[in-house]
């Protein structure tokens, strides 16, 4: 008598690997990141392609840039996912003279599709400033402008959060370069002696000062900080660290990978999710000469 064995292989069984279209994609992304949450002036979702044309591989970056968008073609990838919307304000021409005029025309002639997840991922839990809060190490962290959506609960603009432990300036200044991969920040007040309860707010966060402050927070950590906050600061001895733009909103790329791979994983997409390597912070440090 003769024994026969089927032998299984991991990834054998189950259902076929398929390719997604736009619009799963962007179901997806409403997952991670509710576009209900965008703020009222925001411009999030498909900016630019198909809904039903199906995806090739995904490019994940913080901007809609040239560089960007040449890294996509290169790739292969005929899908860019970034924070920051290609289309912000209506457009009464394309000029394909301009930045964004060459950007759409480069896009449109290439089938490259251009999702934006903006605000929404500004609030979304496990977002931006999730990520943020993360990276620094915080812990019971709440948001510190909850969402109106009371069916999204710890959402919302901005976070609040504590160390295990307080911390000392020099301590607490080699997380902050740890989390922020900068070389310098701008600081203004004074920096206490210890710091356990720390606010926070990826991106431009000038208004969200005030309430870090009302809420306890020993120092608050932004981006694009106004001339008029910094003086408040100084005058009330609190300390408000400016991180910058790019590196208080960056980390969320690498999540925002993280988070589409587990959703192509879930559903047997047949697709790659990448993220940027050649995307660089708008500025650089010049230091005076001597």
């Amino acid at each position: 008598m003769y024994l026969f064995f089927i032998v299984f292989l991991p990834g054998s069984i189950g259902k076929p690997e398929m390719t997604p279209r736009i619009k799963n994609i962007i179901s997806s992304l409403d997952h991670i990141a509710p576009f209900r949450l965008a703020e009222p002036w925001d411009n999030c979702g498909l900016l630019v392609g198909n809904p039903d044309r199906e995806i090739t591989a995904v490019l994940v970056g913080l901007d809609p840039t040239g560089r960007l968008l040449d890294e996509a073609i290169r790739l292969g990838a005929n899908t860019i996912v970034t924070h920051h919307p290609l289309i912000f304000h209506p457009l009464p021409a394309i000029n394909t003279a301009t930045p964004i005029g060459l950007f759409l025309e480069k896009a449109l002639t290439n089938r490259i599709n251009i999702i934006a997840c903006h605000t929404n991922l500004d609030s979304a839990r496990k977002g931006v400033n999730d990520t943020l809060a993360d990276a620094l190490g915080l812990i019971d962290v709440e948001p510190l402008k909850s969402s109106a959506d009371s069916t999204l609960p710890g959402t919302g603009i901005g976070r609040i959060g504590n160390f295990n432990e307080s911390q000392t300036p020099s301590r607490f200044m080699e997380t902050i370069f740890g989390a922020l991969d900068v070389p310098s920040v701008q600081i203004a007040g004074r920096m206490p002696d210890k710091i356990l309860r720390v606010g926070l707010c990826g991106g431009s966060g000038s208004e969200f000062a005030e309430p870090a402050f009302a809420g306890g927070a020993d120092v608050y950590l932004s981006a694009e900080i106004k001339h008029s906050t910094a003086r408040w600061a100084q005058e009330c001895d609190f300390c408000i660290i400016d991180g910058t733009h790019y590196a208080t909103e960056q980390p969320v790329v690498r999540h925002l990978v993280a988070q589409l791979q587990l959703a192509a994983d879930a559903q047997n997409w047949d697709i790659r999710i990448l993220q940027t390597l050649t995307e660089l912070p708008p500025f650089v440090i010049q230091n005076r000469c001597s």
